[in-house]
């Protein structure tokens, strides 16, 4: 995978030269992020350098002002952003997988299956409470080996976030958040660790966003959704659970796509946000919003390609207000 990530003589040569903007977080949107700046510097010759670290990373830089941009899969509860005077706006809607390294097809998990592997009660995969939803299916008695992000992450905070509400044990022991006590698994760094991890570890089940189990074709579970279907992830079941979503400027967008409520809903959606700092110059922060306008208007097909859901136009025109009203735009 192509890294966004500049010598230092060039991104100095660069930065003097006004050519260079920086970001820092999420790993779920990185494959996305990686073809749009690719194809903006063609077009602006702007380039971007984004350290993708995680989103727990991304928040932290940009509180400490060194980036001009975070991207985090959690977005800031308005209080939060108040307190450390930054503004965030979400970007796409995407969906976190459960990928798992068996010789099945087509395997379904229940939400009292999911929740048993995670906390570490359910063992092997020949279990009664996988076999029950998937009669006809030869699952090996083979251990269980979760797999789970070691860093600060969004990914993270969906996928524990979307456990706390399916989950009731899940939310009394662990609850959710970038990074959790979790009671099993591998730690493994950032999507692409724990997309390897899994595509090496016979028995292996962990989490990561769409893109990266399609890019190392790793096998997909379909997921018990809150209505009791098993629905598989798509564009068209995370824009099933993003469908109810307000995206209110007034509360810098938080909103929390899982566990929504709709016969198609993928359980486990979210969306990543930019994040800026409110007491940068105008001229910086309007820096990042060119870029990301111009995703707005030219990235929509690219998203798609990668099985993201671009957010609806009435969403975009929101943003745009958001920006004007900070004198970005």
């Amino acid at each position: 995978m192509r890294r966004l990530v500049l010598g230092s003589a060039m991104i100095i040569a660069s930065v003097m030269a006004g050519e260079v903007m920086t970001g820092a977080g999420s790993t779920f949107v990185y494959p996305l992020l990686s073809k749009w700046a690719y194809l903006y510097e063609k077009e602006t010759g702007i380039r971007l350098n984004y350290q993708s670290i995680g989103s727990g990373g991304g928040v932290r830089q940009i509180k400490n002002r060194t980036v001009d941009f975070g991207a985090s899969d959690a977005p800031l509860k308005p209080e939060e952003a108040k307190k450390h005077n930054l503004a965030q706006f979400p970007t796409v809607i995407g969906g976190v997988v459960i990928s798992y390294n068996l010789p099945v097809e087509n395997l379904k998990l229940s939400t009292e299956a999911v929740c048993g592997i995670f906390l570490g009660k359910i063992k092997y995969w020949d279990d009664e409470r996988i076999r029950k939803h998937n009669p006809g299916v030869k699952l090996p008695h083979r251990k269980i080996t979760v797999i789970r992000r070691s860093d600060g992450s969004g990914t993270t905070w969906i996928f524990t976030n979307y456990l706390s509400k399916a989950c009731p044990e899940w939310k009394k022991k662990v609850g959710y958040g970038k990074a959790v006590n979790w009671p099993t698994g591998i730690g493994a760094k950032g999507n692409e660790g724990v997309a390897n991890y899994i595509r090496r570890v016979r028995g292996g089940i962990g989490y990561v966003e769409f893109a990266y189990a399609l890019e190392n074709r790793l096998k997909v579970a379909m997921v018990q959704n809150r209505e009791g279907n098993f629905v598989k992830p798509s564009i068209k079941t995370f824009q099933a659970a993003a469908s109810g979503a307000k995206w209110d400027p007034k509360k810098d967008f938080y909103e929390v796509l899982t566990w929504r409520k709709g016969k198609n809903a993928y359980p486990i959606t979210g969306s990543t946000f930019v994040i800026l700092a409110k007491d940068y110059p105008k001229k910086r922060n309007r820096k990042v919003v060119r870029f990301f306008d111009w995703a707005f208007r030219k990235g929509d097909d690219i998203a798609v390609k990668l099985h993201y859901v671009p957010l609806p136009e009435g969403v975009e025109k929101k943003i745009r207000s958001y920006w004007k009203a900070h004198g970005w735009y």
